[in-house]
């Protein structure tokens, strides 16, 4: 792909986030949307842009938009490997929305297809880009804490009924598929990105604030050893009355100790590290806001950018299939201890 050239994007899913990538996109001069679908029609989405086809079958979007490159797929979470399958089949890169899939069994699938038609695969996991985790990635690279002995991952979030019960698919099995799934997988993936992978994993769940709108817990406390050294935490729950409480990691290493805190983890609030100063942050982005309820920061910017400058081989895919996998590995291995 030249430079020059405008990448053009297809989006299937216009739920609050499929509208975020279409807006993302409309924003960035060297992208261009082509079409978007949903089962349902605009006026139930809101979907108010008259000039970009609109489709209801997705095998007939990818059918009518040969031209396309990339198709963003922002559908419920169990929809995910099924459309990722079907649009690399016509040789379309990816974007997939967090989770990738809800099996590795099915994140292996879209490899697989990836690797034989050779395209891209990228997987959102939007806090990757807020400037703690991009410096703690420099902290872990440079080895400055040393040897990591202990890392705790708080998640305490607020998900009631305003959440629940106003949007069909979340607290199904077969759409959603659990709480650290749908609301945590991307807290799990800075874990995987600055400490590699878990063993020896232990973990209780409990459901107490969820019982009549979800089939799944709606909080949980995971033990667990790094195979790089170390141990870990994580405690979660979306039983938080009323708002979000906060999204906090501590991490204790042989030359001292951070802790990363706030609503969606934006705030340094300790960093007390053996013979360094640490540098100044730029601001984190405010997080996603759906009304009643918060989410992550909203970086879907930097992920359309990315996009866009992989295929014009200006840099590489900052949150590749395999590590898309790899969360849903270790999402996975926690839910076997139930």
């Amino acid at each position: 792909m030249t430079t020059k050239e405008t990448v053009k994007f297809a989006i299937v899913g216009l739920g609050h986030i499929g509208k975020r990538h279409a807006k993302m996109i409309e924003d960035n001069p060297e992208a261009e949307l082509c079409a978007v679908c949903d089962i349902r029609a605009p006026e139930e989405t809101g979907w108010e842009n008259p000039n970009i086809p609109y489709y209801r079958d997705f095998s007939e979007m990818l059918k009518d938009n040969k031209e396309c490159h990339v198709v963003n797929i922002c559908t419920p979470n169990g929809l995910h490997a099924p459309q990722a399958i079907e649009a690399l089949g016509y040789k379309k890169h990816v974007v997939v929305e967090k989770p990738m899939a809800l099996s590795r069994a099915d994140g292996e699938k879209i490899i697989f297809k990836a690797l034989q038609v050779s395209r891209h695969v990228f997987v959102v996991m939007q806090n990757r880009y807020s400037p703690p985790s991009v410096w703690l990635k420099e902290v872990m690279e440079n080895n400055v804490l040393g040897n990591i002995h202990f890392v705790q991952l708080n998640c305490f979030w607020n998900r009631d009924d305003r959440y629940y019960l106003n949007n069909g698919w979340h607290g199904t099995s077969e759409m959603d598929g659990g709480t650290l799934f749908t609301q945590f997988s991307h807290f799990i993936d800075i874990l995987y990105w600055l400490f590699g992978d878990i063993t020896d994993i232990q973990a209780d769940f409990g459901d107490f604030a969820h019982q009549h709108s979800t089939d799944f817990e709606d909080s949980g406390s995971v033990v667990f050893r790094f195979v790089n050294g170390g141990m870990g935490n994580l405690n979660f729950s979306t039983a938080v009355w009323d708002r979000n409480l906060e999204s906090t990691m501590t991490i204790i290493g042989e030359k001292g100790t951070i802790k990363v805190s706030g609503q969606y983890m934006n705030e340094v609030t300790v960093c007390h590290v053996k013979d360094y100063e640490m540098p100044k942050l730029a601001p984190a982005n405010p997080p996603n806001d759906y009304g009643p309820y918060k989410g992550s920061a909203a970086n879907h910017q930097y992920v359309i950018d990315n996009v866009v400058k992989t295929l014009k081989d200006q840099t590489y895919v900052k949150t590749n299939a395999l590590e898309g996998l790899k969360v849903v590995d270790i999402i996975e291995r926690i839910y076997q201890q139930k």
